[in-house]
């Protein structure tokens, strides 16, 4: 692995990059903070496919360009006059230490869970008036649901013991065979919120992550689902011409080849 040095030079080069792209290419000097906002999602969510896929050479790659657009940001800020690289790590490294007390302080933990809970205590000290301030409203629901209530239960808002979460989850269903009953539309689709807020407590729960979970699931099923077309093509037919029953033979043989 490289040396500290290597490690500060190489960032030190990119930096430099920086300066010249944004001086000399006519792309990098057009950018802006917003113009820049949904490529950086891309690049996030390229990296949680590399992640996923478990490619470390993908991984590597994919943090560069998320790394290289902390280092944009960072030019366009210098640029305002605001703040600049050194500004960013300067802010990380005295909230990583402040956060950390236990680490870099007299504070004692035994555990990840008391880390959390001192965590909340912190940010309520930093001015956070609610445990749920930090939540981005951007983030895709099911992870948003997810850190909501993690956050929440590092300041004992939670189940006494997980298994009690299934009684929630079976009268979140019911609630929901009710209004589908009554064919109340919104209310359905507030009943279907509410079941699956509980199933993701319930994953949280059972320490499962439940956008991670369902990715998996998204991917085998449309591997699966791809050899079903490939096996009918072989067959001379097309799916729309065949039955349910038939499909579902070529489906179970899609679990086997897994």
């Amino acid at each position: 692995m490289n040396s500290m040095n290597e490690k500060l030079k190489a960032f030190e080069e990119l930096l430099h990059i920086m300066d010249e792209l944004r001086d000399k290419c006519p792309w990098d000097k057009k950018q802006t903070l917003e113009s820049l906002r949904n490529l950086t999602i891309e690049e996030t969510y390229e990296l949680a496919d590399a992640i996923l896929d478990d490619d470390l050479e993908e991984i590597k790659k994919e943090l560069g360009d998320l790394l290289l657009h902390v280092v944009f940001y960072s030019k366009i800020g210098s640029e305002k006059n605001s703040f600049d690289i050194a500004d960013v790590m300067k802010g990380i490294s005295d909230k990583l230490v402040f956060r950390h007390p236990h680490v870099f302080g007299e504070v004692k933990v035994n555990s990840a869970d008391e880390v959390v809970e001192n965590w909340e205590e912190l940010k309520r000290k930093e001015g956070h008036r609610s445990v749920l301030a930090g939540v981005p409203k951007s983030l895709p629901a099911m992870i948003k649901a997810n850190r909501v209530q993690e956050k929440v239960r590092a300041v004992g808002f939670d189940w006494d013991k997980r298994n009690q979460v299934w009684d929630k989850v079976k009268e979140e269903l019911l609630e929901l065979e009710t209004e589908i009953e009554n064919n109340d539309a919104d209310k359905i689709e507030s009943e279907f919120g509410d079941l699956l807020f509980s199933v993701v407590n319930a994953a949280r729960l059972y320490n499962v992550d439940p956008e991670t979970a369902l990715e998996k699931t998204n991917r085998k099923f449309i591997n699966r689902f791809m050899i079903l077309e490939d096996e009918t093509l072989h067959k001379g037919r097309e799916l729309k011409d065949m039955s349910l029953s038939e499909m579902n033979e070529i489906w179970e043989f899609a679990k086997k080849k897994e």
